[in-house]
């Protein structure tokens, strides 16, 4: 690998750059919690080779949203929940909106 491909993977939201410990102190939460978010699969952490979690940054963004309901009194369980529906409204959104302007650009004359 060079430095090229490693400074490549500063932006990459998917890319599993975070310990366990440091996700927990960026997150002001406990590996605990993050381990629980594990169980009931909300976010599955890649492993490093010696097998220790390491988390992305698109799993941070998601373990937080967890983290807020919960601090809203929502159980850890019904949180991932709520969390998992609203990724997947997001992407089925996305999706109608891709269609939608696709549909629309191949037929201008009905968009009107």
């Amino acid at each position: 690998m060079t430095a090229d491909d490693s400074f490549g993977r500063l932006d990459d939201d998917g890319y599993p750059a975070y310990t366990m410990g440091l996700a927990a102190d960026m997150l002001g939460t406990t590996q605990s919690f993050l381990r629980a978010l594990g169980d009931h699969r909300l976010i599955t952490p890649l492993r490093s080779a010696g097998g220790h979690r390491r988390y992305s940054r698109y799993q941070l963004r998601i373990a937080a949203r967890a983290r807020e309901l919960v601090d809203q009194g929502t159980p850890v369980e019904a949180a991932c929940r709520i969390v998992i529906l609203e990724d997947q409204l997001e992407e089925a959104q996305r999706i109608n909106a891709e269609r939608r302007h696709a549909a629309e650009s191949a037929n201008p004359a009905s968009a009107a």
